[in-house]
């Protein structure tokens, strides 16, 4: 524990990816999203509130100070690029629909970039996206609130591959 913070952020960045950019199937992108977002899942793993043992081990015994240091010093990454490759246009305009059904685009912002405790969705890994909608739908990831849980629960499974679908390639 008594590691620089520079190398600190360098183990986050093995899974991570160099400059925030995850190249490992179901790990986040953490570039461009907020510090206080960050903070709080920092927080939430050091105190075993979200279990992905790694990151619990990562977090067990850094201070308040510590994880608030890591969170700011992440933020600054540069996010994600979004996805690649032809769309389709139909999946998109399907998730267009329900973004704005379910006002997705009010807490995450209209250009989904998050702010304050709310994450950056745009341009994040599709299959995380689908790995963390899933989970918010089923209850097997926490939250600090019900607001995700509470949207998704009408949800179908097809309605959250849309919506990865869409927010992975957004600009």
């Amino acid at each position: 524990m008594a590691q620089p913070l520079d190398a600190r952020v360098a183990a986050c960045l093995v899974c991570h990816g160099e400059n925030g950019q995850s190249a490992i199937a179901e790990v986040p992108s953490l570039g461009g999203q907020p510090a206080f977002y960050l903070l709080i899942q920092l927080f939430m793993f050091r105190e075993r509130m979200r279990v992905v043992e790694v990151m619990n081990a990562t977090t067990r015994g850094l201070s308040d100070n510590e994880l608030r240091s890591l969170a700011d010093t992440v933020a600054k990454l540069p996010p994600p690029p979004p996805a690649g490759g032809p769309t389709d246009p139909a999946r998109l305009e399907r998730a267009r629909a329900l973004i704005e059904q379910h006002r997705c685009n009010f807490c995450h912002k209209r250009d989904y970039s998050g702010e304050e405790s709310v994450p950056r969705l745009a341009g994040q890994r599709e299959d995380y996206l689908v790995k963390a909608l899933r989970q918010y739908k089923d209850n097997t990831r926490r939250a600090y609130d019900t607001s995700m849980a509470d949207v998704l629960y009408l949800i179908s499974d097809e309605q959250l591959l849309d919506l990865a679908y869409f927010l992975a390639r957004v600009r």
